[in-house]
């Protein structure tokens, strides 16, 4: 089976490999002239779904994709599907970081609790559209720490630990985070592995 993953990120292509062994997967790259679709749903599965469906009716290959980020129950669910760009410019970590701070800044630890989401949607050619989702729960710290990861990991202790994802080994990660679980779900579910 053929799966292409709705990325033309090469280091979240290389992840995913990781995460579903024996499967042939290749990245939009392979079109550099198909545009990617305006994500405009409400929720990380509309997110995924869009990208998902868009990418199958552009190539006819199973198209694989995610949607994830951070919701913080404080903040009603912030920064949610804005998580890339919570700040105003996408990808801009530290000032999305330094955001989240400002607005959580005077409250304790035990009120700062929030999880980190992973929808998955898989459109397969004449089915119906499959979603699933794998969450962390955790906690936001009041400052951040450690280098490893990327976006708030090291502003997010999950539950369980002490450090954050961006002092936690990168093995750690890969077997507890929200991308992880939702990956875990989708060989079950999906791609018939265990």
């Amino acid at each position: 089976m053929k799966l292409l993953i709705a990325t033309r990120n090469a280091h979240k292509l290389a992840e995913i490999r990781a995460m579903l062994p024996g499967i042939e997967l290749v990245g939009t790259d392979a079109w550099p002239t198909v545009p990617d679709p305006d994500e405009t749903g409400k929720t990380f599965e509309e997110n995924a779904a869009i990208k998902a469906e868009a990418w199958l009716k552009a190539t006819g290959l199973p198209a694989l994709a995610d949607d994830s980020g951070l919701e913080v129950e404080a903040l009603g669910g912030a920064p949610g599907i804005h998580s890339a760009r919570y700040a105003g410019i996408h990808g801009d970590s530290a000032a999305n970081n330094a955001r989240l701070l400002r607005e959580l800044a005077g409250l304790p630890i035990e009120r700062r609790g929030a999880r980190f989401v992973c929808a998955l949607a898989l459109a397969m050619p004449g089915e119906p559209l499959r979603t699933l989702r794998g969450t962390c729960p955790g906690r936001i710290v009041a400052a951040a720490s450690g280098v490893n990861g990327f976006g708030y990991d090291p502003l997010f202790v999950p539950e369980g630990f002490t450090r954050t994802f961006g002092e936690l080994p990168e093995e750690v990660k890969a077997r507890i985070s929200h991308r992880a679980r939702a990956f875990a779900l989708a060989r079950s579910r999906w791609f018939g592995e265990a």
